[in-house]
């Protein structure tokens, strides 16, 4: 038994000088979660970058797997990988995007984006770190995301952000329509010669 592992028990606190095989599990799927999700906002190619958002969207359900939150862990598949991505890919195809490197992508504000991006990754950072300062996982014990306790939790104290969720999905289909739509309109009717010789 190291030193480290001896401070901890005698101290009954975990610490960051004796990681586990889960937690470093968890930082290195983090990494390439994070990866992707950089690889997202960067390419040009809009088929990519929804192809790399679902490897994002993976690593964040592995994540949650790993914090023994198996329920969020699939809610996270079968509701971001499975529906929201799936929605994108439609609309990518339905408006007949480019497949290849796309110039107009980008919009030339990367670095008003950059600085959007880096303030809420700080903020973000700083409201969990402040709200969980003092809260450890015990990833030996038993399993704390449970459909049983989750549903009681969520249903109970989270409602309001359960319900937003559900408009967020309901707004990714009827954005997907309305673009399906706005292609139709804008190929234009097509030439009564053509229609006959159909």
């Amino acid at each position: 038994m190291t030193l480290a592992a001896t401070t901890v028990a005698a101290s009954g606190t975990p610490g960051f000088l004796s990681p586990t095989g889960v937690e470093i599990a968890f930082l290195l799927v983090g990494l390439v979660t994070l990866g992707a999700a950089l690889v997202t906002v960067t390419t040009r190619q809009l088929v990519h970058a929804a192809l790399w958002l679902v490897v994002a969207l993976g690593g964040l359900a592995v994540e949650y797997l790993l914090l023994t939150a198996e329920f969020i862990a699939w809610v996270q598949v079968l509701i971001y990988v499975g529906s929201v991505v799936v929605l994108l890919l439609f609309g990518l195809m339905l408006t007949k995007a480019p497949i290849g490197r796309s110039p107009d992508a980008d919009s030339g504000n990367r670095w008003a984006a950059l600085t959007v991006a880096v303030a809420a990754a700080v903020a973000l950072v700083w409201v969990v770190v402040d709200a969980f300062r003092a809260t450890w996982i015990d990833l030996d014990g038993p399993a704390a995301g449970t459909t049983e306790v989750t549903g009681a939790s969520l249903f109970r104290h989270w409602v309001l952000p359960f319900e937003a969720l559900s408009v967020l999905l309901l707004a990714a289909l009827v954005g997907a329509i309305v673009l399906s739509r706005k292609a139709r309109a804008d190929a234009g009717p097509t030439a009564p010669g053509k229609e006959g010789a159909r």
